[in-house]
């Protein structure tokens, strides 16, 4: 007499197999460090290890301002600041909405265009954060409070390679 069920542990690793290969590829980029997100609350608690039972040693007041992950442990991530410190937050107070943070250095010009010659709109002083898009041609669309133009990537904090 034969079965026409699998034994348990062939049915088992067929199932994991199957979960393995419908897994979207997305997933697999979720895992990669480093990359940028920004803080997405009102206040972010950064702790000196990954875990609610660490002590707190910074906490953040400023929605939107772009952190680097640099390592991921469970729900934890490890972020720079645009300061360069660093500590463990929780993934949830993290966006991947992409945002830069105007370097030191100066006041700089928020164009209406990607280019030199195009309209200055605004001048946008050092600390200023605001979300990007997609930057090209060493240009990068900022959006600070509904100020919206383009920037030179060079002169924001979060544009670079993570």
């Amino acid at each position: 007499m034969t079965s026409r069920f699998f034994p348990l542990p062939t049915a088992i690793c067929a199932a994991v197999l199957a979960l393995g290969i419908a897994a979207p590829a997305s997933a697999a980029n979720d895992d990669k460090v480093p990359y940028w997100a920004s803080i997405d609350a009102e206040i972010a608690n950064l702790r000196v290890g990954p875990g609610d039972s660490y002590r707190i040693d910074w906490v953040y007041r400023r929605p939107h301002l772009p952190v680097k992950v640099i390592r991921r442990e469970g729900p934890w991530r490890l972020v720079e600041d645009p300061d360069g410190t660093q500590g463990w937050m929780r993934d949830l107070l993290l966006s991947r909405q992409r945002a830069g943070i105007v370097k030191k250095g100066g006041l700089i010009e928020m164009h209406a265009r990607a280019e030199a010659g195009s309209p200055m709109l605004w001048r946008v002083a050092p600390g200023v954060v605001g979300t990007i898009g997609d930057c090209k041609d060493g240009w990068c669309p900022f959006d600070t409070d509904g100020h919206r133009g383009f920037v030179r990537a060079e002169k924001l904090w979060g544009t670079e390679a993570p």
